[in-house]
């Protein structure tokens, strides 16, 4: 699997404004940052983000979802998933996540995202734009996520009728240096996001109460 795209137009180049970065964030009274999570289906990705952002509102800090079935009904809704339309998913939302950041967004990009080498090309979009990037590991065990199935997905994918489910006939490459790992299992919702709102606070990217 390749993560190479091929650049089709030419004669195209980056044009940059005259509001900097960091006017945006004078502006907003923080910075831009993608808080990317993920983990197995079912393991409470999209939970926690919308924990985080409720948090987030309350402390006066803007904030945007993006969400794996949010955005397959809309952007990405002429992609399948294949290995390859996965792949290109992920590049789309890893590219719009970078946008967001820049503009002063606090970004929680909720998506399985299966394969390392497609989270490795988002973390360098953002590095190589100078843009603050924290993987979180949302980790839970795939007997604790599949006795959860919110979408029976997981009945579906025992029974056959759905194929290349990650966790099932599909693999999952759990990050090895996640900057944030939550269980799941171990930890409840409240903790989780008191552990991303520090983190937070601690890296610079929102103010300390």
């Amino acid at each position: 699997m390749t993560t190479t795209v091929e650049q089709k137009a030419t004669n195209v180049h980056w044009h940059d404004g005259d509001v900097t970065r960091d006017n945006r964030a004078s502006i907003l009274g923080h910075k831009g940052v993608t808080l990317w999570f993920t983990g197995l289906s079912g393991s409470g990705k999209s939970t926690v983000a919308v924990a985080v952002e409720k948090a987030l509102a309350a402390r006066g800090v803007l904030s945007y979802r993006l969400d794996g079935d949010n955005i397959r009904l809309g952007i990405n809704s002429n992609l399948g998933f294949s290995a390859e339309d996965r792949q290109e998913n992920i590049r789309r939302v890893g590219e719009i996540s970078k946008l967001f950041a820049d503009t002063g967004v606090v970004v929680l990009s909720s998506f399985i995202s299966p394969y390392r080498e497609d989270r490795d090309v988002v973390r360098k979009m953002h590095e190589d734009g100078g843009l603050p990037y924290l993987e979180v590991f949302v980790d839970c065990p795939l007997e604790e996520a599949e006795s959860r199935d919110p979408k029976g997905l997981y009945k579906k994918a025992r029974a056959g009728e759905i194929k290349g489910f990650t966790g099932i006939d599909d693999p999952y490459e759990a990050p090895v240096s996640p900057e944030l790992r939550l269980n799941t299992a171990e930890m409840t919702l409240e903790q989780e996001v008191e552990v991303i709102i520090s983190t937070l606070q601690e890296k610079g990217i929102i103010a300390k109460d």
